[in-house]
């Protein structure tokens, strides 16, 4: 049969083109417009062609600048009292170094991690193309082996954009911060914003160019069911590609950033008693970069496994459909919800840079609060919408008849409402605002034991309300519409991630510019402002997290089920001895995994504290603010630990799933999947609050509580904050790629697991 070019649109079907074509390219555009008035703003304000700037001609060594009697913020240059070296530079000139540096590490280190991954790739690519050549067919082995290349370089893409644009962000809202908050505040959001909309836009379009693809060759899906698994269980690959980039990035990245986080706060602040970020610090450079490869790059990668897999996990169940395979519009439906999804968070936008200004500090944590819940209420009434039109309005799926459309508006509904719940709670217990940080942070005046203590009990207590709010959304979504129900949940959670990415994105940026503040020495009122706004960014940031791990854990049960239908079985008993073996061992995976990350952690850390002490002790000059220090020989370390501690997780992570379905079976494999779910998310939740709690305890005590900087309860709070680093932004953003990423590697290779249906290799052997 030769192949149908015009794929059988319907107008259905090219309705849904044009809106995820469409969708994307704005959401281009508009990151590109971002960029572009990110462009305008100068390192250099003083070379304007006035040569002035709003608070005069720039400072240089010979016109040191001071706090005048309005409050208005001064430059403080080369004097007495500086911590720089007198190398006749100016602020600005500072600036644009510091930026530079940080640019040029994080690029550093992720052309090192990419070559690692390129040999990843190659190497797992050859194990699709046999295993799945062997154990299924040679054509699903290729279009797999394609798709998984594809959502991989993507992956690699999404990071390295979005670490392009933090880096080239960074420095321009420091200088931002002497215009005042607003400008800061904005500057910081449109970079987040670039991030946001393009790196949704590129996953969503190459998913939609690949699906397209493979319709050359498979070329009857709206006749041959069988066929249509084939090929959605073929695309799935994509998610796989991107979630396994995404594992490593998230775990080499937090290695990195944790490694020289814990190492600088250990040596600087509680040894030698200088502030974060002082330029004296030879960690600081590497501190800030790992923000970037961390926090910025493996986030980026995180969450875009996070789209790939849900709209991947929603189309492989809707082509088991025998209703919804037979057209266009109801296969790639979940590719319209996060199409029309961009559309709807760039209107949303606008409310943070144009309708409510930020003008003060206490404006900014309600501007970003404001974005989660005006894109939520914007979505809800875009889904009834979607739902109606584009799906039939009765149809057959996840073994349920007689689903109406509106059902599955209802299950983008739990999970759309499920995310910002989850999102204000999160918010709740990592902002300073409220009553469990400041809790955690009176706990400080008893010293560091009580504030660990405050700061675990407030992760545990944080993951009851986002796990219920899962519970009825997984009961809604199953009652309404099965795993299909599920799946779609999943996508409500995401349809909004645009905005999500952004002030995700927005946090650590943030906290560069503070960085970048501190060392090039802009003065005392810059570094409120940009504390400020990092404070905001660290509890988005832990909202961001929250968002990642509720879409995890529905991601990752629709892929479970997507799972268990292709591997034939008809159901999961935990009484039956492999599955109940298979959901102990599953609940163990988490805590082995973030007890390797977390001694990787510690391991990088040490060599990062040794070195710190080293130059400290060898050079005296660098405290007295005589000498530079080796910001290179930092940045060296924490590059190196990182790219070898995270072979060892990611390991784990990978080989699981596939060494359990070969030997044991797929019985056992999907009891080790629920068990790693179940445990996953719960201590996922926990570990992100708590650290992102100790962390704005600290800032808390540093705006003038509990004695301030310097005070014993500012000592005990570094403590605290330094144990949390690793959980909030190593262990536990990661967790939620293993349960998702352990869930597709199943469903990719479910056809090959030997004796579908029954058990592996040892089960065959035992029974025999």
């Amino acid at each position: 049969m030769s192949p149908d070019y015009s794929f059988g649109y319907t107008f259905h079907g090219y309705t849904a083109t044009i809106l995820v074509v469409v969708s994307s390219f704005i959401g281009f555009v508009f990151s590109a417009y971002q960029a572009w008035i990110l462009s305008k703003i100068s390192l250099h304000p003083d070379q304007d062609e006035k040569g002035q700037t709003e608070h005069g001609r720039a400072p240089n060594v010979d016109q040191p600048t001071h706090e005048d009697s309005k409050g208005d913020t001064a430059l403080v240059t080369q004097n007495k009292e500086s911590h720089i070296p007198d190398d006749g530079k100016t602020v600005y000139d500072r600036i644009e170094h510091i930026t530079t540096a940080i640019r040029t590490g994080a690029n550093a280190f992720l052309k090192r991690e990419y070559a690692y991954l390129a040999v990843f790739a190659l190497v797992f690519s050859v194990v699709i193309i046999v295993v799945i050549g062997v154990g299924d067919s040679w054509q699903s082995a290729a279009f797999t082996f394609i798709a998984f290349n594809t959502g991989a370089i993507t992956s690699i893409a999404c990071g390295f954009l979005g670490m392009q644009i933090a880096t080239y962000a960074n420095g321009r809202v420091a200088v931002s911060a002497l215009k005042g908050w607003g400008p800061a505040f904005v500057t910081s959001f449109r970079a987040g914003i670039v991030m946001g909309f393009c790196l949704v836009s590129l996953g969503l379009l190459m998913l939609y160019i690949i699906t397209n693809w493979f319709r050359l060759y498979y070329d009857n899906i709206y006749n041959d069911a069988e066929q249509a698994r084939h090929m959605f269980e073929a695309v799935a690959g994509y998610g796989l590609g991107g979630s396994s980039i995404a594992l490593f990035g998230r775990v080499g990245g937090g290695i990195y950033t944790k490694a020289a986080d814990v190492g600088a706060d250990l040596c600087g602040k509680l040894e030698f008693n200088i502030p974060e970020d002082d330029p004296r610090n030879p960690a600081t450079i590497a501190d800030n970069v790992g923000d970037n490869v961390g926090d910025i790059a493996g986030m980026g990668a995180d969450l875009f496994g996070s789209l790939a897999e849900a709209t991947c996990a929603c189309m492989v169940i809707a082509s088991e459909s025998s209703d919804l395979h037979t057209e266009w519009a109801f296969l790639v439906f979940p590719m319209i919800v996060m199409a029309v999804g961009i559309c709807t968070c760039l209107v949303t936008s606008f409310a943070a840079t144009h309708i409510w200004v930020v003008s003060s500090k206490a404006d900014i944590e309600p501007s970003l609060k404001r974005q989660i819940l005006i894109s939520t209420i914007l979505m809800t009434p875009v889904a009834f919408l979607l739902s109606w039109f584009i799906l039939p309005e009765t149809f057959e799926v996840s073994g349920k008849n007689q689903v109406k459309n509106w059902h599955v508006f209802f299950c983008i509904f739990v999970g759309l409402w499920s995310g910002l719940i989850i999102g204000y709670v999160t918010e709740y217990y990592t902002s300073n605002v409220y009553k469990p940080v400041q809790e955690v942070a009176d706990s400080c005046k008893t010293g560091a034991a009580t504030n660990i203590i405050y700061g675990l009990a407030l992760g545990y207590q944080s993951a009851i309300v986002p796990a219920l709010t899962l519970c009825i959304c997984i009961y809604t979504g199953f009652s309404l519409a099965g795993m299909y129900g599920i799946a779609t949940a999943a996508l409500g959670i995401l349809s909004t991630l645009p905005i999500s990415l952004t002030i995700d994105a927005y946090g650590p940026i943030c906290d560069n510019a503070g960085g970048i503040a501190e060392m090039a020495e802009m003065g005392k009122h810059i570094r409120e402002i940009t504390d400020a706004l990092d404070a905001a960014g660290n509890t988005t940031a832990a909202i961001g997290k929250g968002f990642a791990i509720g879409s995890a854990a529905l991601v990752s049960l629709a892929l479970w089920g997507a799972f268990v239908t292709t591997a034939g079985l008809q159901s999961v008993d935990i009484l039956r001895p492999f599955q109940f073996a298979g959901l102990l061992g599953g609940a163990m995976l988490p805590y082995w995994f973030s007890a390797l990350t977390m001694k990787s952690v510690g391991k990088a850390a040490y060599g990062m504290v040794s070195e710190v002490r080293r130059q400290f002790t060898e050079h005296p000059e660098i405290l007295e603010g005589k000498a530079y220090p080796d910001y290179g020989a930092c940045v060296d370390i924490s590059t190196k630990a990182s790219l070898r501690e995270m072979i060892a997780p990611g390991l784990l992570v990978i080989l699981s799933p596939l060494a359990v379905g070969f030997f044991f079976g797929v019985e056992c494999l999907s009891g080790m999947l629920a068990g790693a779910l179940v445990s996953g998310v719960s201590m996922a939740i926990s570990s992100a609050n708590s650290g992102g709690a100790w962390d704005n305890a600290k800032k808390y005590i540093e705006s003038g509580q509990h004695g301030g900087k310097g005070s014993d309860a500012h000592k005990a709070a570094v403590v605290g904050d330094t144990v949390g680093d690793p959980l909030k932004d190593t262990s536990g953003p990661s967790l939620n790629i293993l349960i998702k990423l352990m869930a597709i590697i199943s469903l990719v290779f479910a056809r090959s697991f030997p004796s579908i249906g029954r058990g592996g290799w040892v089960y065959q052997w035992f029974y025999n």
